[in-house]
C-alpha cells in the first residue's frame, strides 16, 4: 500500500531519519469545542510528514515504521516539544487552552523522562498539557502503567483514554488508572443517529464518566443531529469536521485571539 505520493514503501525508514534532519514534520490542531457554548477549549495535536515530494503524509502511513525501528521516540519528542512550546506562546495571553498529544504505546515507558523534558524546556504549564493514551499501551502490565500515569499525574499533566470502547477490560483501566477525560470512539458517534444500541453506548459511557468526575470528548462530529444529541446526553467536549478541519498552528493561533474563540458548525 503506498504511503503518499512519491513516498515508496522501502524507503520510509531512509526518508524519516531525513525528515527529521531537515525538519520535515510538521503540526496541526483539531479544535475540541464545548457543547453548551461553542468556545475552543482546547485542540488535539496531529503529526503531519511533508516528504520531499508529493503532498503531505498521514500517521498511519508511517507510524508503524517508526515504531518498528525505533524512531517512534525522536519523532515523538519532537511533537510534544514543538507543541509544547507553541502553546505556551499562545497562552502568554492567559487565555485557556488546553493541548491534547497522542502518546505511543513505545514512548509509554520514558513517559515521564519526555514530559517532564518538554514542560521543562518550553515552560508549559503542566495543566495545560493532556496526553493521550490507548488500552493497548497499557494493557500488557496494568500495575506498572498505572504508576507511570501516577507520576504523570502528580507533575499536573492530565490523563485521557483514548478511543474509548473500542478495545477491553475499560472499566478494570477506569477503576485503577488516574484519568480524567474519555474519549468516545468516533464509530459510536457515527452510528447513535441510526441506532438505539449506539445512543445507549454513548448516553451510559457519559454517564459513567461523568458519575467517575472525568470530561468526555466525542471524536468524529460531522453533523448537526450528531451535536444535538451529544448536548442533550450531557457530552462535555466535541471535535470533528462539523466544528473545524485540523488546522495549522498559525489559523489556530488566529482564533485564540479573537475576544470570544467561538467555532463556527455547519448547522
Amino acid at each position: 500500500m503506498p504511503t503518499g505520493a512519491g513516498v515508496c514503501p522501502e524507503n520510509v525508514e531512509a526518508l524519516l531519519r531525513d525528515a527529521l534532519q531537515n525538519d520535515r514534520f510538521t503540526l496541526a490542531y483539531q479544535p475540541q469545542v464545548d457543547l453548551q457554548t461553542g468556545q475552543l477549549d482546547g485542540a488535539e495535536v496531529l503529526l503531519r510528514w511533508l516528504p520531499p515530494t508529493g503532498a503531505p503524509v498521514l500517521p498511519p502511513a508511517f507510524i508503524p515504521t517508526a515504531e518498528a525501528t525505533g524512531l517512534i521516540h525522536p519523532i515523538g519528542e519532537w511533537v510534544l516539544r514543538t507543541a509544547c512550546g507553541q502553546t505556551h506562546r499562545w497562552n502568554a495571553n492567559n487565555r485557556p487552552f488546553r493541548l491534547a498529544v497522542n502518546l505511543s504505546p513505545r514512548q509509554f515507558s520514558r513517559a515521564e523522562e519526555i514530559v517532564l523534558a518538554a514542560l521543562r524546556e518550553t515552560g508549559l504549564d503542566p495543566g495545560r498539557l493532556e496526553l493521550e493514551i490507548t488500552e493497548q499501551s497499557v494493557a500488557e502490565d496494568l500495575p506498572a502503567a498505572a504508576g507511570v500515569l501516577r507520576r504523570l499525574n502528580a507533575l499536573g499533566v492530565r490523563l485521557a483514554l483514548d478511543d474509548f470502547g473500542t478495545g477491553y477490560s475499560s472499566l478494570q483501566y477506569l477503576a485503577r488508572l488516574p484519568v480524567h477525560t474519555l474519549k468516545i470512539d468516533r464509530s459510536f458517534v457515527a452510528g447513535m443517529i441510526r441506532t438505539a444500541k449506539a445512543r445507549i453506548i454513548v448516553e451510559n459511557i457519559i454517564r459513567l464518566a461523568h458519575g467517575l468526575s472525568m470530561r468526555v470528548v466525542a471524536e468524529g462530529v460531522e453533523t448537526p443531529g450528531q451535536r444535538d444529541l451529544l448536548r442533550r446526553q450531557g457530552c462535555d467536549l466535541a471535535q470533528g469536521f462539523l466544528y473545524s478541519r485540523p488546522l495549522a498552528g498559525k489559523k489556530l493561533r488566529m482564533l485564540l485571539t479573537r475576544p470570544e474563540p467561538c467555532v463556527q458548525t455547519a448547522g
